[in-house]
């Protein structure tokens, strides 16, 4: 996961911690991540991964990224670990369905979102809106 180390304390509160899941952890969850990072600044940790993890990230959204900025183009695809799922705060699943962990006493979002695979860039320019606007939502909730 883009972070490896587990929360950090800070002087007097951990940071929120949120985990991005997908099937193939190379288009939504990375866009996801991507923002995160962008967005809260060093404030919060999060990760993200797949259960079918793809060989690369998707090159529309590393390119839709590119032009906010984001630069995604170094995330690699990985498969979710129990511990970063253990480890959150938040669970974010997009499309996964099934195949995502439910572990007790964490919170669980599902964002409904188009798969970004084979979709035109004015497509994944939507999708990447819509999420920058969900993250940033997520933000202001965890109080970051």
């Amino acid at each position: 996961m883009t972070d490896a180390t587990p929360p950090v304390e800070g002087s007097d509160a951990i940071r929120p911690t949120v985990v991005f899941l997908c099937v193939h952890n190379a288009g939504r969850s990375q866009m996801a991540l991507g923002w995160f990072h962008h967005l809260a600044g060093g404030r919060a940790t999060a990760w993200s991964g797949g259960s079918e993890p793809a060989a690369t990230v998707n090159p529309a959204a590393v390119a839709v990224m590119a032009e906010l900025g984001i630069d995604i183009s170094s995330a690699q695809p990985k498969r979710w670990t129990d511990a970063a799922l253990q480890a959150a705060d938040v669970v974010v699943t997009m499309g996964c369905g099934d195949a995502c962990p439910i572990y007790p006493a964490t919170r669980y979002e599902d964002w409904p979102l188009d798969d970004p695979a084979g979709q035109d860039t004015d497509v994944v320019r939507r999708i990447r809106d819509e999420i920058g606007e969900r993250v940033r939502a997520l933000l202001v909730e965890l109080g970051v």
